[in-house]
């Protein structure tokens, strides 16, 4: 495997969005995200997520890059009072205002905003919210670990909670096989890569292929979060993944990706509850 790893590129945002707007429409049409079972009730919210961020109802809820809103559009399906996503992608704004529209729900109960996730305090319409949520496949697109959590930090409401759920930046530096570690897990250098196609469609025909991303240690991700000021609840690492990571994982029954029976497993994703103290204003 060739070393990508850099330093970051003066042009990673605008890269980046480029890579994300033209992968929009990809997406929305993919058999990966189904967008017809979930505009016909199928809730794209993984288990796990659903029971650790508890009971929404009656809730606000902030997502950071939501893409193009199926993830917080369920929260507000869970009954959230009103759901705020945030995404830097226009198109991926556009489509979610258009899904929003389509399930019935107004800008009093689901908005969608189009900045830059550490703009995101002025961006937003309101200062604080009883859930900030973060999705999976979010914080490698960041290059600043201690500027997302004081960002994100920033919006979560006195008696509010952050949740985080990740895939595990240890799956990043192991071979094909999930088996032997290949890249250093501590590095800060951004990751350049130039590979066509998406994760929700592999072959896809693609014009803007460069991507810049960073890995964040999981200490370093919890450390960032305590140092912005918020109590860490729980950090639960996970044996499953959403994607087959490797080509040792066998697909189950859930959707999720596993090691076959018998074989010593790793984390392969992670998720995390952080809360402000704070009398609940919700």
């Amino acid at each position: 495997m060739p070393d990508m790893y850099s330093p970051t590129p003066d042009d990673w945002h605008a890269t980046n969005r480029a890579r994300w707007d033209e992968r929009v429409p990809i997406h929305v049409a993919s058999d990966y995200y189904e967008l017809d079972a979930f505009l016909a009730g199928k809730d794209a919210l993984r288990a796990f997520e659903l029971a650790e961020v508890g009971d929404v109802r009656g809730k606000t809820l902030l997502h950071l890059q939501c893409h193009f809103g199926m993830d917080t559009l369920s929260w507000a399906r869970h009954g959230a009072a009103q759901v705020v996503g945030l995404d830097f992608s226009e198109p991926a704004v556009e489509t979610a205002r258009g899904l929003a529209g389509s399930l019935g729900l107004g800008p009093d109960r689901a908005a969608f905003v189009a900045a830059d996730l550490y703009d995101a305090p002025a961006a937003v319409p309101d200062s604080a919210y009883d859930i900030v949520y973060t999705g999976i496949g979010a914080l490698g697109w960041l290059p600043d670990i201690d500027r997302w959590a004081e960002t994100a930090a920033s919006l979560v409401a006195p008696g509010g909670f952050l949740y985080l759920a990740e895939f595990h930046p240890l799956t990043d530096s192991m071979d094909e096989t999930g088996s032997v570690v290949t890249d250093d897990y501590f590095s800060r250098d951004a990751w350049v890569d130039e590979t066509p196609g998406t994760y929700a469609d592999l072959d896809a025909p693609t014009v803007h292929n460069r991507s810049v991303e960073w890995q964040h240690p999981v200490g370093r991700v919890v450390t960032a979060l305590a140092s912005a000021g918020l109590r860490i609840e729980f950090l639960h690492e996970h044996d499953v993944s959403l994607v087959p990571r490797f080509d040792t994982l066998e697909r189950h029954a859930d959707g999720h990706y596993r090691f076959r029976a018998g074989r010593p497993r790793i984390p392969l994703m992670y998720s995390i509850k952080a809360s402000r103290p704070g009398e609940h204003q919700g």
